[in-house]
């Protein structure tokens, strides 16, 4: 069905770049990594992290253990906090220089591993800031190389070119992408993400999901974009409610992370569009928002306005979590509907007034659509034409449930 909406004279750049070990027990495979690093002259790393996830997931005691096996000194930036700061990625990369680093190993989820690419690139670009890559003040085609060990089953940044980061001075929330980011190794061990807590379950999954319907429905989608996007929802589909049930299950959280991964691929090739550039702009403003709950958020509604332009596609995909939808124009607010159901039954209802915001916020919100750096990008792409009008429409569906 999905083939309807495809150009076949459209020429599609098909990416899979990144080395990943991947299953239970991958960490210990940070011991060939360091081989490597030491094999090619690097001897001193910084080590990027959030406060205790590094540690509490034990993913730590391997690293720890594998640098001093191979002579490699490191430093550890321990301050990454959620929507990660250009201040953050300033410190960190000064703290690099001080100490000599000559590549960066990140250990988390998006937030560790975002900040550690840009640090990677600031590495390379010493005389700039930050501020200055994000607001795309320069073009970086270097990096030192990037190990990225993952703590979360919904970013996907282990495996593609993108970064994001908060300029909190300026409510911009922009998301770069760049060839010379992808991390050189990944780890992707489910054992690690066992610790993860019911809430952080829920919203990195539903990150996966929007990572790959939009990836799945961009002007520029592909028949490899869609065909990541059906297995991811249906792995997500069948595993969410199991994980979050039994926490500690690994088997779960396995094809979890197997899901993200796809929806990491995914996007590396199609792209995103609507509700990323609208979540963006949200967790700007309120930083504590949780990426995944600000994009369940917007999800429902965006499916309602992209709908009569890729209904045959979003039909496919999204069988798992919206079964009975026949793919025809007329059937987006079933959709919507269908989805915000979903939403609701793996136990994230919230809409964007139970997180304090109103109708008044919406101008603000809309503006920083389209003057943060990129965003215009993401737009630009969306399968229906993305104007304020639009925008503005579906965060004000989005305040309360369609249900």
């Amino acid at each position: 069905m999905w083939e309807k909406d495809i150009d076949i004279n459209q020429i599609q750049e098909i990416r899979v770049k990144t080395n990943v070990y991947f299953g239970v027990g991958a960490i210990t495979k940070i011991e060939d990594i360091a081989k490597d690093l030491k094999s090619k002259g690097i001897d001193k790393v910084i080590v990027v992290s959030g406060k205790g996830a590094y540690k509490i997931t034990g993913a730590w005691d391997y690293v720890e253990k594998a640098l001093n096996n191979n002579g490699i000194g490191f430093v550890n930036y321990a301050k990454v906090t959620p929507n990660p700061t250009t201040a953050a990625i300033d410190e960190a990369a000064q703290m690099a220089k001080e100490f000599g680093a000559k590549a960066v190993i990140a250990i988390g989820g998006g937030s560790p591993i975002d900040t550690g690419k840009s640090v990677a690139i600031l590495m390379e670009y010493t005389d700039k800031t930050a501020a200055e890559l994000y607001e795309f003040k320069f073009s970086p085609e270097k990096a030192v190389p990037i190990v990225a060990i993952n703590l979360t089953h919904g970013t996907g940044t282990e495996v593609n070119r993108f970064a994001v980061a908060t300029n909190l001075e300026k409510n911009f929330k922009p998301a770069i992408a760049y060839d010379c980011i992808y991390p050189s190794y990944s780890i992707d061990d489910p054992q690690l993400m066992t610790k993860l807590s019911k809430n952080q379950t829920l919203y990195t999954s539903i990150d996966a999901v929007n990572h790959v319907v939009e990836a799945a429905t961009s002007t520029v989608a592909s028949p490899y974009s869609i065909t990541l996007a059906k297995e991811t929802i249906a792995l997500v589909a069948k595993y969410l409610p199991k994980a979050a049930a039994d926490l500690e299950n690994p088997e779960y959280r396995y094809y979890l992370l197997y899901a993200s991964l796809l929806g990491g691929v995914g996007f590396d090739n199609g792209l995103l569009h609507f509700t990323h550039a609208l979540e963006h702009p949200l967790s700007a403003v309120k930083p504590e928002l949780s990426h995944g709950l600000g994009l369940a958020m917007l999800l429902p509604a965006v499916v309602k306005a992209i709908y009569p332009a890729k209904a045959a596609t979003l039909a496919e995909i999204l069988e798992p979590i919206a079964p009975g939808l026949a793919g025809t124009p007329d059937e987006a607010e079933k959709a919507a509907k269908l989805v915000e159901k979903w939403l609701c039954d793996v136990g994230v209802p919230q809409k964007l007034t139970d997180d304090g915001f109103c109708e008044n916020d919406i101008d603000k919100l809309v503006d920083l659509c389209f003057t943060t750096p990129s965003l215009d990008g993401l737009l630009s792409i969306a399968p229906v034409k993305a104007t304020k009008d639009v925008v503005a429409q579906i965060y004000r569906e989005s305040m309360k449930p369609c249900n």
